[in-house]
């Protein structure tokens, strides 16, 4: 289904390196940021010469995107502390003039999405000899850890924060500055007040040179646009009105006042052609039903359930806030890359490999269970291990076979798993390769701090399931076989005869990539296709309901 929508594809996560890269200036009167934030025009300058920006006097602890404010004076004192240069410092402080000192990366929940998003960016783009050991170290901590509510006086949390803000000015030193963009124009990157969800619409909509240039350089994000245009002229409207529960379901031949209204509600939606408005389930009607069930993530029946008419039934508004969302996140990605890419969108339960802009194939994937969430990142897969043995995570270890071993004298014998030392005062422990390995014949390794691989699985089953959130974390593959085919298939070194004895050996066998294969893992509730078709899925992890009631005032 995703497509062409990737490309710009990549995740912005948090990683770092403190003051190590170069301070060349680069001129204050450069373009504003494209898209601030999702179309916000920045005030006014005022003051201070030509790089100066005003403070927005209106953001409060009522409005703000995030709740918790630094004081004005953490800021000077970083900039003296970190000994940054004229134009680094005149850009920290436009940052959080604009934000009126509101936290950027942080709410008192802890890390927000964004802060996430850059750290993964910044790290599959940089050397990692070159980080910030400190920061990374508590980040760690925060992601990983259980933590009480954040405070926005707490000096780490204070350091964490304007750290994190000025690798993120370097970082656009270094990435926006041939685009014409202005350092002191990246404070609202990331929100910083609350809108109704209409005046967020209207804003992205707007056509201004900020929204074009950035639609531009942005290609998902510019084919988004076209919905939420379309959807905002149906708000315009008065919207889509509600169709009754289904009973046991509506199919051709039946014949009910509720089918005029699913004819309506497709027609403005666009699934349905013409102005048939007959309470007669018909053909047609069955067709333009398992349109709208495709686009939406349902099974293609036919049939109008009571599951279908609810998602139906969800307001325009609804949508457009879930547009706007994904168009935030979007903002996010950098440039696709050229030449090969993995792309695994988590709510989908799909993998497409791409290349150069075109999908080669795709397949289903199981993703990681709500409290097991697979993390949104980027990386490269380095490595295909066929026969792997499965390390056990230690939080698996201490939930499940811990209490495993207790129940059962022989319980770690009948699931081939052995003890190979202690670390942290638990067992380390792992499976051994073979038919009942967790992790199947192939796992493919792309390094990261989340502990998260590809894998094939000997549970098949999961498959046939529409949902499939259903994993640790990691990401199962429907035909594992199929991707490590692929991705060696230009290595003379390794034939298919060659693979298939390599993962039916039950020996571990590790086979470098040369060059390794970028792999993007995101969050995408809301995209358009390769063929112009928007699709919509389930918010499997709560992140657009965390995110709404932060980035609007009628969060629906």
């Amino acid at each position: 289904m995703l497509g062409k929508m990737f490309f710009s594809v990549a995740v912005f996560l948090v990683a770092g390196c403190h003051g190590n890269f170069n301070n060349e200036d680069v001129p204050a009167d450069k373009a504003a940021l494209p898209g601030i934030p999702v179309g916000e025009v920045l005030p006014a300058k005022e003051g201070g010469g030509d790089s100066a920006v005003a403070r927005d006097r209106s953001i409060n602890e009522n409005n703000s995107y995030n709740d918790i404010f630094l004081d004005s004076l953490d800021v000077e004192r970083f900039i003296v502390k970190a000994k940054l240069n004229d134009t680094v410092a005149t850009a920290m402080r436009a940052f959080y003039n604009v934000r009126n000192d509101e936290y950027a990366w942080f709410s008192s929940a802890g890390l927000i999405e964004q802060s996430v998003s850059f750290r993964s960016l910044y790290s599959s783009e940089n050397d990692a000899d070159l980080f910030n050991k400190s920061l990374e170290d508590r980040l760690d901590a925060l992601r990983t850890g259980r933590h009480d509510i954040v405070q926005g006086k707490d000096p780490a949390t204070i350091e964490t924060e304007l750290e994190i803000t000025e690798r993120f000015i370097q970082y656009a030193k270094r990435n926006y500055a041939d685009m014409g963009i202005a350092l002191t124009a990246l404070g609202t990157y990331i929100p910083a007040k609350k809108r109704g969800i209409v005046d967020f619409a209207n804003v992205v909509l707007a056509s201004n040179s900020i929204n074009n240039h950035y639609a531009a350089l942005n290609e998902s994000y510019r084919l988004l646009k076209i919905p939420l245009q379309q959807y905002s002229a149906i708000e315009q409207s008065g919207g889509w009105g509600m169709i009754p529960a289904a009973g046991k379901g509506y199919q051709v031949g039946v014949s009910r006042p509720a089918i005029a209204l699913i004819k309506k509600r497709l027609q403005m939606t666009g699934e349905l052609a013409g102005r048939d408005t007959s309470d007669l389930f018909d053909a047609v009607l069955e067709n333009a039903v398992k349109v709208y069930q495709f686009n939406h993530g349902f099974d293609t029946s036919g049939v109008v359930t009571k599951a279908l008419i609810k998602d139906m039934n969800i307001s325009v508004l609804a949508r457009m806030e879930q547009l706007i969302i994904n168009m935030q996140r979007m903002r996010w990605m950098p440039v696709h890359p050229d030449g090969l890419l993995i792309i695994v969108n988590i709510p989908e339960f799909e993998v497409y490999v791409d290349s150069n802009k075109n999908v080669l194939f795709q397949m289903d994937v199981v993703v990681g269970a709500e409290g097991h969430n697979t993390t949104m990142f980027s990386g490269n897969v380095s490595q295909v291990v066929f026969s792997p043995y499965w390390n056990i995570p230690p939080s698996i270890v201490r939930k499940e076979v811990l209490p495993g071993m207790r129940r059962e004298r022989d319980y770690l014998g009948k699931r081939h798993m052995e003890i190979t030392g202690r670390e942290g005062g638990l067992p380390v422990v792992r499976q051994r390769p073979g038919p009942d390995n967790a992790l199947g014949k192939i796992k493919f390794l792309f390094p990261n701090n989340f502990n998260i691989y590809m894998h094939d699985t000997p549970e098949k089953v999961f498959f046939t399931k529409s949902e499939r959130d259903l994993s640790h974390g990691c990401i199962r593959l429907s035909n594992a076989p199929e991707m490590a085919y692929f991705l060696l298939r230009n290595d003379a070194s390794w034939p298919r005869e060659k693979m298939d004895s390599a993962m039916n050996s039950g020996r571990q066998q590790f086979v470098k990539l040369s060059p390794p294969v970028p792999v993007i893992i995101t969050y995408y509730t809301a995209w358009v296709d390769n063929k112009g078709v928007l699709h919509f899925a389930g918010d499997i992890y709560q992140h657009d309901r965390q995110m709404a009631p932060k980035m609007f005032m009628d969060p629906q």
